[in-house]
């Protein structure tokens, strides 16, 4: 039997220091009061980084860091992210593999590496995503987008901690 679990992803980026922290709550359940959550939000720090790039690597670092996910066959994974691009890569994979990453001007994308990485997790995981609102008003959260709040209000609290 497999077990669900549930992966809200999200990163704060400082552009001009290049500087970004990319912060994770995994949850086997969705219930339960919000405030106990607090302390389950994990952060990882990287440099060298742009919004993009930020959340494709929260998410790279999230699947590959946490321990439950090192059991891939036996769960049921959805991810929960605000960016459009992640939620994008399935559909764009095709099109992606078929060009060898390179662009309509024959330019090698960016974040290549990150994309290949990306697709090669999502084979292996049985995967859902789930695209978030971010920053809906207190009222119109629900326990999705409350849960997702806690990440979205952990990378940024980190980054404003991170004075570098």
């Amino acid at each position: 039997m497999k077990v669900h679990w549930h992966l809200f992803t999200d990163g704060s980026v400082n552009t001009k220091s290049q500087v970004g922290y990319g912060a994770c709550l995994l949850l086997d359940e969705l219930s339960g009061p919000i405030a106990s959550l607090n302390n389950k939000v994990k952060t990882q720090r990287f440099e060298a980084t742009s919004s993009t790039r930020l959340e494709l690597q929260t998410l790279l670092w999230a699947l590959n860091e946490l321990p439950a996910l090192r059991l891939a066959n036996e769960i049921e994974l959805t991810v929960y992210t605000d960016s459009q691009n992640i939620i994008g890569l399935p559909a764009r994979r095709e099109r992606l593999e078929r060009d060898n990453y390179f662009s309509r001007s024959k330019k090698r994308l960016k974040n290549y590496e990150l994309y290949q990485e990306f697709y090669l997790l999502m084979d292996s995981v049985q995967c859902k995503l789930v695209k978030v609102k971010g920053h809906p008003p207190s009222n119109e959260r629900d326990h999705i987008t409350e849960r997702f709040s806690l990440v979205d209000q952990g990378a940024r609290q980190a980054l404003r901690a991170d004075r570098s």
